[in-house]
């Protein structure tokens, strides 16, 4: 057997033993992610979900604020999850993604989440990313 063999042997080994160690309930495989934003403005603003995994929908409460609500729910409230918000088609205009200590939930069931401008007054965006990890 040449060192080409050998190294493709090994390399099929390596793939079948992670093949069965990260499956879907690993802690570090997204439970659910989701990239969603308003397009529009005033009374013609719609919330579009562009892309997602175990979200079955999302929310607009009100300017800024966004319920993620899951396919399948967490286990519990003691998850992991990360936002991102960017304002496409305005680079002066910084957004930021996020909750505050009281004012937004997490449950099992659903996360709140908020963006705001660098200002900190709740605002809508064209793009909010949001991952989850349990």
């Amino acid at each position: 057997m040449n060192l080409a063999q050998h190294i493709t042997e090994l390399a099929q080994r390596v793939a079948l033993e992670l093949k069965t160690r990260i499956t879907a309930e690993h802690s570090g495989v997204a439970k659910a992610w989701v990239c969603f934003g308003i397009e529009g403005s005033g009374s013609k603003a719609l919330l579009v979900v562009r892309s997602s995994f175990n979200v079955s929908s999302v929310t607009r409460i009100s300017t800024g604020q966004y319920r993620v609500t899951f396919v399948n729910p967490m286990p519990d409230a003691s998850y992991c999850w990360q936002a991102f918000a960017r304002n496409a088609g305005s680079q002066s205009s910084m957004k930021h993604a996020g909750a505050r200590a009281t004012a937004e939930a997490k449950t099992a069931q659903f996360v709140d989440v908020i963006c705001t401008s660098s200002s900190g007054s709740l605002s809508d965006t064209t793009e909010m990313n949001l991952t989850v990890w349990r």
